[in-house]
């Protein structure tokens, strides 16, 4: 949706005024309200940027100029486009992403840069690469531009950066092969840039074309997500999950036409929920169907996006994906499906979105049909409220059909349910039935020394980088700001090590070096490994003899159990009994990522002669 559009002999008329009439289309155009900062920034990089590279007489009169095009369902926005037409007659866009940094830093993430941004410094995208991935989307779901062809141009403008050295550099070849960055006197060069791809005007009327298309991924895109699980193993079906998946895609096509349809999918740790959810994606995007995969974690869709990159050329992969929160103020119906990927973890409401009220409303009103994959006894954050009542109750309210399927096949810990149960008797989530645990399949053990625990978690790992250290979240992150401190130590045993670096980004548990850190519930929920070392802290005591829980054992930075004191002082028996089964469903997660095996180091020693008895009985 465009917000401005006009000539280029129109724009530079506007010049003096357009950060004024900017606002005042975003606000009447988008339905968005508009900062100081935004504000400003349109005057320095409109006004003062872009009205001297576009006065240039190498640059048509009537080519057309857009400001601020909303290029798809979840908003994303286009900051500049010159469109008009090629010397062979062919249609042509320049997308031009316009930054108003003046100094910039390095940064360890992938595709990152480091600069001041929002008050303090911040890691940021390659500004290449938010202009080429915006590109792809257009390349990739606009019809009209697939389907013409029409030539996307994509290019990065830091009006204000006196420097090249940092954005140019080689770590960002991938990013800088098809988008140039520009900056503080390349006004020459950039204006070759645009002369060279628009050579005439009528570039309103295809800026109004390109606007009026239907969205839909193109055949090049659906063909590839077809082919992106193609020779991966982890991704095959097995039986009930296979009958899950042609579930949902049969009742996916029967939302296109029909009511709503709303299907909730149950099942336990390693059931295959997140496998079926994307084989689910793949196979509805294939369909052409617009499909996103969704999950109020970023880890998983972090490995998935690593893990599936290599079919595709640009950014476009991370359309796929997104974020839980990225649905406040959709359009009714925009998505034909959205795939809701450890739906226990959906909260009451978005935190950075002015208008939210509740991430289930929000997902079930932004589709036709949409799928949500839980497991209750996965929640683990005070805020969340994914449960089956919940979503039937909106489901019914907007007159959806509902669909229940259940997952009972579970495949992680070697298909040891004899472990699964022991488990949820030993952490006090099921009622002790006197169950012995006595699957020699299933490698489960209790370290009294944490140092000898991560050696043995290393020694595994050699084998194919897949097994790491997790831990309850007891032990404030201080190396997040402080890179020389270490976050858990044990000097008893010369231990210390630090939580998942940031730097490694949110797919640190595929990462080849990231067997030195330690993750925690929100890094690791969702993933699963081989073998998996987990650090049992104070939040966990023994009284009578029996496995309780203590919130004040977590971790000030921990946001788990934020709400708690609050509820406490309103409703002390409420509070305690949630705060309880927060803790004991997030040690449950942890202890079901292994595969194989699973490692434990208890802080407190009777905790784990309370684990050894148990054990042994």
């Amino acid at each position: 949706m465009l917000a401005y559009l006009a000539t280029k002999k129109k724009f530079l008329e506007d010049a003096h005024i357009i950060e004024d009439l900017v606002r005042d289309a975003v606000k009447q155009n988008l339905g968005l309200g508009v900062g100081q900062n935004e504000y400003s920034s349109w005057r320095n990089s409109l006004g003062n940027g872009m009205s001297h590279i576009i006065a240039s007489p190498d640059i048509p009169d009537d080519a057309g100029i857009a400001i601020e095009y909303q290029i798809n369902k979840l908003k994303n926005r286009i900051d500049f486009i010159v469109s008009g037409r090629q010397a062979d007659g062919s249609e042509s866009i320049v997308i031009i992403e316009l930054k108003q940094w003046t100094s910039i830093d390095y940064s360890e993430l992938p595709e990152h840069v480091n600069t001041f941004v929002g008050q303090k410094n911040r890691d940021v995208v390659h500004p290449s690469y938010q202009a080429r991935s915006y590109a792809s989307l257009l390349e990739m779901y606009n019809e009209y531009v697939y389907e013409t062809p029409v030539r996307i141009t994509s290019c990065a403008y830091l009006h204000n950066c006196p420097e090249l050295d940092v954005v140019n550099d080689s770590r960002y070849e991938e990013a800088l092969r098809n988008t140039p960055v520009f900056i503080k006197g390349q006004k020459k060069e950039i204006v070759a840039l645009i002369s060279d791809r628009i050579k005439s005007g009528d570039g309103v009327e295809l800026l109004k074309r390109v606007d009026a298309s239907p969205t839909k991924p193109s055949l090049q895109l659906a063909d590839a997500v077809t082919n992106m699980l193609q020779g991966k193993e982890a991704f095959v079906l097995i039986d009930e999950q296979k009958t899950v998946l042609e579930t949902i895609v049969k009742t996916s096509l029967q939302g296109l036409k029909g009511p709503k349809q709303v299907v909730i999918v149950k099942g336990g740790p390693g059931t295959g929920k997140s496998v079926i959810a994307i084989n689910s994606l793949s196979r509805l995007m294939g369909q052409r169907l617009i499909a996103r995969y969704v999950t109020p974690n970023a880890a998983p869709r972090a490995v998935f996006e690593v893990k599936l990159k290599s079919a595709f050329k640009g950014g476009e992969i991370k359309e796929l994906f997104s974020g839980s929160g990225n649905f406040t103020g959709i359009e009714a119906n925009d998505f034909d499906v959205l795939i809701v990927d450890e739906a226990h973890r959906l909260k009451l409401r978005t935190q950075y979105s002015k208008g939210g009220d509740n991430q289930i409303r929000e997902v079930i009103q932004a589709a036709k049909t949409s799928v949500f994959f839980l497991d209750e006894a996965q929640k683990v954050t005070w805020k969340d409220i994914g449960e089956s009542f919940e979503i039937e109750k909106f489901a019914r309210a907007m007159g959806a059909e509902i669909h229940h399927l259940e997952l009972k096949s579970q495949f992680r810990c070697n298909g040891s349910d004899g472990y699964l149960t022991w488990l949820d008797e030993s952490l006090g989530i099921a009622e002790d039935s006197g169950n012995s645990f006595n699957d020699a399949n299933y490698d489960f053990q209790v370290f009294d020394d944490p140092s000898k625990l991560y050696a043995e978690i290393r020694k595994r790992n050699k084998l194919n980088n897949k097994s790491r250290m997790l831990a309850g979240y007891c032990w404030d992150w201080i190396s997040k700001k402080d890179k020389l401190k270490f976050d858990i130590e044990f000097p008893k045993f010369n231990f210390r090590a630090k939580w998942n670096l940031e730097s490694r980004g949110s797919a640190w548990i595929i990462d080849p070096n990231s067997i030195d850190d330690i993750g925690c519930i929100h890094t690791s929920q969702g993933l699963e490994l081989e073998y998996v070392g987990v650090i049992i802290g104070p939040d966990f005591k023994l009284i009578d003899g029996c496995l309780a829980t203590e919130p004040s054992g977590r971790a000030s930075t921990d946001v788990s159990l934020h709400g708690y004191k609050k509820e406490f002082k309103e409703n002390p028996e409420l509070a305690t009994i949630k705060a309880d089964q927060i803790i004991r469903n997030t040690y449950r997660t942890l202890m079901t990522r292994g595969m194989k095996g699973c490692y434990i180091y208890c802080t407190d020693e009777q905790v784990a002669s309370y684990f050894r008895d148990r054990l042994a009985r």
